[in-house]
C-alpha cells in the first residue's frame, strides 16, 4: 500500500531515506531549513511544504531525522509545527536519536490530537541509508 509521506530533515541520512520512499512509489512531501538540500528530491517528484505543520497536515505518515533536540522541539511544538497542524489519524514517526521522555512527550501530545507516534532512532549512519540496511529500533 503506497502512502502519502511527509519526510522532514534532508541532511546527510535524511536525503537517503526520502529517496528511497520516493522510489518505492510513495508520495513525499519535504520540508527542511535548507531548501537548497531539497532540490534533487523535488526533481525526482517530491513535494515541497514551506513548514512543518504545512507537511503534517497533508501527510498520512510524517517521518522526522533532525540534528538537535531544540529543533526537534520546534519542529513538533512550534507555532508552525507539527503537532499544530496535524489533523487526526497520522502517525507520526521520529528517527531522531533524542531521549525516552521527549519520546513520551511527542506520543502524549499526538494521541491528544487524534495521531499516534513513535520513536524509531536509526543505526547505520550514511552508508546504511545510502544502501537501505539501516537498523531501525522502534518503540511506541
Amino acid at each position: 500500500m503506497k502512502s502519502n509521506v511527509g519526510f522532514i530533515g534532508l541532511g546527510v541520512m535524511g536525503r537517503h531515506m526520502a529517496g528511497h520512499l520516493l522510489a518505492a512509489g510513495h508520495a513525499v512531501r519535504v520540508f527542511t531549513r535548507t531548501a537548497s538540500k531539497a532540490r534533487e528530491l523535488l526533481e525526482r517528484g517530491a513535494l515541497w511544504e514551506a513548514t512543518p505543520g504545512g507537511l503534517a497536515a497533508q501527510s498520512e505518515v510524517v517521518i522526522t531525522m533532525i540534528g538537535t533536540p531544540r529543533d526537534v522541539e520546534e519542529v513538533y511544538f512550534g507555532s508552525d509545527g507539527i503537532l499544530a497542524a496535524m489533523r487526526p489519524g497520522p502517525r507520526l514517526i521520529d528517527i531522531t536519536t533524542s531521549t525516552p521522555e521527549f519520546a513520551v512527550r511527542i506520543a502524549a501530545a499526538a494521541t491528544e490530537r487524534g495521531g499516534a507516534a513513535l520513536d524509531a532512532p536509526v543505526s547505520g549512519g550514511e552508508r546504511g541509508a545510502g544502501e537501505a540496511t539501516l537498523s531501525i529500533m522502534v518503540g511506541g
